[in-house]
């Protein structure tokens, strides 16, 4: 009897030489199949640089690939779908058994499991083991919870996997979230001088990927003036290394502080590396202790960065799969309206949304409050339809994936989720805005002012948002003292603010 033979398929954000799909690969009857998919950029409006990175990480993974001597059929810029290219390669090879790693898109998951029953072929999908947490050890966490929050799973985490824990259990420092120490504006003077992340210059390959991004998808939004992402593994290392020696020390206690032309920060803007699996979170997480130790960082640092790897991370990847498909339907507040086309563009007169857009069409990225606060703070206040800000999220970001996109859009962001896993919306006034960054002080809107012509429309969206639903906000004791501040507003100018709202809410494309 033949030995079957096995067709191993690697997704353009499985780049692992140590992943589960290539083990036990067998040299002699194996194969390994790549695929840039066209329509795989384009069924959301990618920017250019998050498809360059996409590609330019694919082809030098495939070049690792062969330097070891795997068999590999690399398809490029296929017109078909990821699944029609692998479809049309299993009937011509005519093979018996596909082995692949669970995709981080459930659309992508259904449509692989669904081809295997069509050609009667055997599929065996590995678990990501990629993670700390895989989907049974969530489930099972899950299911004994009443409240599904973050801080009882990273306790736990912590725990498991002996991080930043003594010999008896107990966190270290006497408490288990420093978050309180780690949101600190700039100085009123700016940030000063910050230590420049690692920046890549294109080889070869990454040029001819730009060059063809820029000609096949000219249409898409975004710049790739500036692409210096990391691309291989070890470049990936090298940004890592960077980091913890260089920047980690100030990331903590700035890491929700914003300003204008400055990008970066002090973050880490390692995640497009995790996710496309150039790194492991194990290294990186052991990266951060050593240089804990190494230059006696400071504990509320190290803590918040492992929260957002061992935590956050881990979480919400979790809450994906164990909420999907409903959770890309969710719309717990029923917004209808669409994205304001400034999203596209950065072509707004607030100056917040402007830097943050304005930044994110230049690099695809911006960091977790410009995210949280800025842009996702707005589409939620201006009542924008979940799915088509969730579809932007996607689009945008180099480091988007939808496992981590979408519970970090439609559950934190926008509350879509009704708060299965957030205990509160997230919003906040243009006073939280002011405080954080100093984009107010060159904008036309004033952030004080609660309605009318020089009123941030951040901040009258606030107001009205909280009148509207002030019932909700008020059943909550984290959320009480929000409503408890409209008692200061006289009914007049509650009113006045109402129908200031609905005057921005009908020209959101204006703003």
């Amino acid at each position: 009897m033949n030995t079957p033979k096995r067709l191993v398929l690697i997704l353009g954000d499985q780049l692992d030489l140590k992943g589960a799909a290539l083990r036990g690969f067998d040299f002699k009857t194996d194969e390994v199949i790549m695929v840039e998919s066209i329509p795989e950029a384009q069924y959301v409006w990618s920017h250019k640089a998050k498809i360059a990175l996409f590609l330019s990480a694919m082809r030098h993974f495939s070049h690792s690939l062969q330097e070891l001597k795997y068999s590999l059929t690399y398809i490029q810029n296929s017109p078909l779908s990821i699944v029609g290219a692998l479809k049309e390669k299993i009937v011509e090879k005519q093979i018996t058994y596909l082995i692949c790693v669970q995709p981080g898109e459930w659309r992508l998951k259904l449509e692989i499991e669904e081809m295997a029953r069509e050609l009667s072929i055997g599929l065996e999908m590995r678990e990501d083991d990629h993670f700390y947490c895989s989907h049974q050890e969530f489930s099972q966490w899950a299911a004994a919870k009443k409240e599904l929050r973050l801080e009882y799973f990273y306790r736990l985490m912590r725990k498991n996997h002996h991080i930043l824990v003594d010999s008896e259990g107990n966190p270290e420092g006497g408490q288990w979230n420093f978050d309180q120490d780690n949101r600190k504006p700039y100085p009123k003077k700016g940030p000063g001088i910050i230590e420049a992340p690692v920046l890549f210059e294109p080889d070869l390959v990454t040029q001819e990927v730009l060059d063809f991004v820029n000609t096949t998808y000219s249409n898409h939004p975004g710049s790739l003036d500036h692409f210096r992402w990391p691309v291989t593994r070890q470049q990936a290392l090298e940004a890592l290394d960077y980091f913890v020696e260089y920047r980690l020390r100030n990331f903590g206690i700035f890491q929700d502080a914003m300003w204008t032309d400055t990008p970066f920060g002090w973050h880490s803007i390692l995640s497009s590396s995790l996710n496309l699996k150039l790194l492991n979170p194990r290294e990186v997480i052991h990266a951060v202790l050593d240089a804990w130790k190494k230059y006696s960082l400071d504990l509320s640092t190290v803590e918040g960065f492992v929260r957002q790897i061992l935590g956050w991370r881990e979480f919400v990847r979790g809450m994906y799969f164990l909420d999907m498909p409903k959770m890309a339907q969710d719309n717990y507040y029923d917004h209808q309206r669409q994205l304001p086309q400034w999203y596209w563009t950065g072509q707004t007169h607030m100056a917040c949304m402007k830097d943050a857009i304005g930044q994110t069409l230049e690099y695809g990225y911006a960091h977790h409050i410009q995210r949280l606060m800025v842009t996702g703070n707005f589409a939620l206040l201006a009542e924008i339809l979940p799915s088509a800000v969730c579809d932007w999220y996607l689009a945008i970001y180099v480091d988007a994936i939808e496992w981590v996109e979408l519970p970090n859009t439609a559950g934190m962001a926008l509350f879509a989720n009704g708060g299965r896993f957030t205990s509160k919306p997230y919003i906040a006034s243009g006073a939280y805005i002011n405080r954080m960054s100093n984009y107010c002080g060159s904008c036309k809107y004033k952030p004080e002012i609660r309605f009318g012509e020089a009123a941030c429309p951040v901040t009258t969206l606030y107001w009205n948002f909280l009148i509207q639903h002030r019932s909700q906000f008020e059943s909550s004791p984290r959320t009480k003292l929000m409503t408890a501040n409209l008692k200061r507003i006289s009914d007049a100018d509650q009113k006045l603010i109402v129908e200031y709202a609905d005057h921005l809410l009908n020209k959101l494309n204006h703003l």
